[in-house]
């Protein structure tokens, strides 16, 4: 049975009516309408078939849900040096927001030093969900034991009109205020962002559960 066989076999018409509007950017005839746990269960399947390198290497796919099994599959390789190599090749051909932010690869939390550098050249990379990508990795890497305030000028600094793009940099500052508050408010307080993501940013952080209540009424007073 081939892959787009299993898709059709468990897709679901009136789920594909609901992502369509969630992704509007891309054509309603690419999505098929299977839903995630269906998409992972293949994805773990696919990953243990010899199948695996030649479904990685079939560049670009057809369907929306193809490359959201990509990444998944991509996320499941061990290997550092494999995985940020089947990142790099697969990032050109992403062209929405949910293929950019469903997978985390696991290689990854283990080698920071090693992702630095990819982080830093996705961020400036003029491919839209390539800079998603690493904002996002940034994000959820580099927010704990090994951050530095230069992470989130990384992030001020990136620049463009986009809306997912800009959706992704306040969401990266609203998680920085959760949990890096006194090194990100003075991004606020200076307002160092562009205006619409700075009251964006705020929003998100105010509606967030891990932001004191003390810091959210001081947050609307710089919105």
């Amino acid at each position: 049975m081939t892959l787009y066989d299993r898709l059709i076999g468990v897709k679901d018409d009136a789920y594909r009516e609901f992502q369509a509007k969630l992704v509007p950017n891309i054509s309603p005839e690419t999505i098929l309408g299977v839903r995630t746990p269906d998409m992972r269960k293949i994805a773990r399947e696919l990953f243990e078939s010899p199948e695996r390198n030649a479904f990685l290497n079939d560049l670009p796919h057809r369907y929306y849900e193809e490359n959201l099994i990509h990444f998944f599959v991509i996320s499941m390789i061990k290997d550092f040096d494999e995985c940020v190599e089947a990142v790099e090749a697969f990032l050109p051909y992403v062209d929405c927001w949910p293929v950019s932010d469903q997978a985390t690869p696991k290689a990854f939390a283990k080698n920071h030093q090693k992702l630095l550098p990819y982080i830093r050249k996705w961020i400036a990379s003029d491919h839209v969900y390539t800079a998603r990508f690493g904002i996002r990795m940034l994000m959820n890497e580099f927010l704990g034991d090994d951050f530095k305030d230069e992470y989130p000028e990384l992030v001020a600094n990136k620049k463009g009109d986009d809306y997912y793009l800009k959706m992704m940099i306040a969401w990266y500052f609203a998680t920085a205020l959760a949990k890096k508050y006194n090194e990100t408010i003075p991004f606020f307080e200076q307002r160092r962002l562009d205006e619409w993501v700075h009251r964006k940013a705020i929003q998100k952080a105010v509606e967030s559960y891990r932001v004191s209540d003390e810091h959210k009424e001081y947050l609307k007073s710089l919105r």
